[in-house]
């Protein structure tokens, strides 16, 4: 059977991050991709406009609908909103057998809100203890631990204040650092530090969707999981380098890339 993976988070009506980012970036991976939608936004290039989030039991019935017939062999949570719908997944996560990549998202590419201030706790001690892997970007880790990044130095402090909420495995986001963009995977004994050479180009919405879910098809493929941060990393990294502009303001990464790269020339 084709190996299947879940998407709970909210939709993106631009395009970029998101339900949407989640699904393009499974394609590209050859699994089949499905989803739990937790909140629609109005968003395009500039911002987010506005968002709604799906009541608790809308999210309950879309994921048991999926993982008791379908079955699922990796899920990913991205957009959460609030503190009813992070315990919410964080209880159906926990039931599920199957490892569960956390992206705690805070806010947008654009700075514009994503997660409730009141729900900060639920991901605390609910979400992140269910977590095969969180991926925190800085200002996630920022709103979750109070520890500011401003170099590589930081890193291991940082991930050492995630890794006491419960997660099994860290991935602490540098690229909002200066020079080569740096990550800290840890489980607080093995350090993996992966970097990669930071591109010059400003459309990079949607690279956390896009990194997590590259994540989470690695693991349901059978990797490892510093085997699937390393490929999942050198997948983003060749989606920011292909990023194209999308409006009139920041452009998505290009989900793409590498199916492009990989077709015959005619």
């Amino acid at each position: 059977m084709i190996t299947r993976v879940l998407t709970v988070a909210g939709s993106d009506s631009g395009g970029g991050a998101g339900i949407q980012a989640d699904l393009k970036t499974m394609l590209a991976h050859g699994v089949h991709g499905m989803s739990v939608l937790t909140a629609v936004t109005a968003q395009n290039s500039l911002g987010v406009q506005g968002a709604w989030e799906l009541p608790a039991a809308a999210v309950r019935a879309q994921y048991r609908s999926v993982v008791d017939d379908i079955g699922v062999q990796a899920v990913k949570t991205g957009m959460l909103a609030s503190a009813e719908l992070v315990a919410t997944v964080a209880e159906l996560i926990s039931g599920t057998d199957a490892p569960a990549v956390v992206d705690p998202v805070g806010v947008s590419k654009h700075g514009d809100p994503l997660l409730a201030a009141s729900a900060l706790d639920a991901v605390r001690t609910e979400l992140l203890p269910a977590a095969t892997v969180a991926t925190p970007n800085l200002d996630e880790v920022a709103q979750l631990t109070g520890i500011r990044v401003e170099s590589e130095a930081d890193l291991r402090r940082a991930a050492a204040a995630v890794l006491a909420y419960g997660p099994r495995w860290v991935l602490i986001k540098g690229g909002h650092l200066s020079g080569d963009a740096v990550d800290l995977l840890t489980d607080g004994s093995q350090e993996h530090l992966l970097r990669a050479p930071r591109h010059d180009n400003r459309h990079t919405h949607g690279t956390g969707c896009t990194l997590a879910s590259a994540i989470a098809c690695g693991l349901a493929l059978g990797k490892s999981v510093p085997e699937a941060v390393a490929a999942a990393k050198e997948y983003v990294t060749g989606a920011i380098a292909a990023g194209f502009a999308l409006g009139a303001g920041i452009g998505p990464v290009d989900h793409g890339w590498a199916l492009r790269r990989d077709a015959p020339r005619v």
